[in-house]
């Protein structure tokens, strides 16, 4: 099996009154290993990376890897557009005692596919972890293509690619350039049980901060081969992504912690709160799962 499989969740950083709640964090993460998740992802897009000071996204890495205690992957979130800073970055992190480095494609810049080539193999080589390319179009603006992740795949240190580009064709692209030895992890929630059906090993999840014994089962389904109850078990969450997804992330993933009472929905400028309809709505989505009472 993969060495990265399963649920990895993209964990939420929650606040209250400006700085990070250390105590909710560290429940959070209690509540994803008992969930039974494969894996946690601090300081990634879900939780609010652009916005945490760098010893902010420090403390949040350690406190993760703290309540681990190596029960699971800790993939920190490590990447940047700036290759230099990434590298220093993902230093940390192995220093820490992180697992491995998710590292997005470089945002903004729009480097060309040769610029996000070295890139990576910058990371991995001189970083010091295992990397998890991470594509997602949509947020950097470029998408890494199937043809570099081919070229990427030769690099000693490239671990895994989460392929956010929510085209199924693409994954496919990808899965087939990886090769065995690379894992590809669905980075949409919504397409896990496709993505795991053309190959892909699992999901980094942002639903699972709300429901990790559920996205845990959703792919451990997947991985056994029964597709027939994933299938099923994939429309009974489809409202839930939805609600989640209806508000950028992760401002919908935030709102159903604080509905479920795990976290305050405490979220940092330029992200702000759910409008109240969606609210309802997420509400009525996390009761009809039987998360929240009636």
């Amino acid at each position: 099996m993969s060495s990265f499989s399963g649920t990895i969740t993209a964990l939420v950083t929650p606040f209250r009154d400006g700085q990070v709640d250390e105590a909710a964090l560290r429940a959070l993460v209690r509540r994803q290993i008992e969930g039974g998740v494969s894996g946690l992802v601090p300081v990634g897009t879900t939780g609010e990376s652009p916005t945490l000071s760098h010893a902010e996204a420090d403390r949040v890495i350690a406190v993760t890897l703290e309540e681990a205690k190596g029960r699971v992957k800790v993939i920190a979130g490590t990447g940047s557009y700036d290759t230099r800073a990434s590298v220093e970055r993902t230093r940390l992190a192995a220093k820490a005692g992180a697992d491995a480095a998710l590292v997005v494609c470089p945002y903004y810049n729009k480097p060309s596919q040769e610029g996000i080539y070295r890139h990576f193999k910058a990371v991995a080589e001189d970083g010091g972890l295992p990397v998890m390319v991470y594509t997602i179009p949509g947020r950097s603006v470029v998408n890494i293509n199937p043809e570099t992740i081919a070229r990427l795949a030769q690099v000693k240190g490239i671990a895994a690619v989460k392929e956010a580009s929510g085209s199924l064709a693409q994954m496919a692209e990808v899965v087939a350039a990886a090769g065995p030895a690379i894992s590809v992890l669905s980075g949409d929630d919504a397409l896990t049980l496709p993505a795991m059906a053309i190959g892909c090993t699992g999901v980094v999840s942002v639903s699972s901060n709300a429901m990790p014994a559920l996205m845990s089962e959703l792919t451990a389904l997947c991985l056994k081969g029964d597709f027939a109850a994933a299938r099923a078990l994939h429309y009974r969450l489809l409202p839930a992504f939805r609600a989640i997804f209806a508000e950028t992330n992760p401002i919908g993933v935030k709102a159903a912690l604080a509905l479920l009472g795990h976290c305050g929905p405490e979220i940092r400028l330029p992200m702000t709160p759910m409008e109240a309809p969606n609210v309802v709505r997420l509400e009525e989505s996390l009761r009809a799962l039987g998360l929240l009472g009636r």
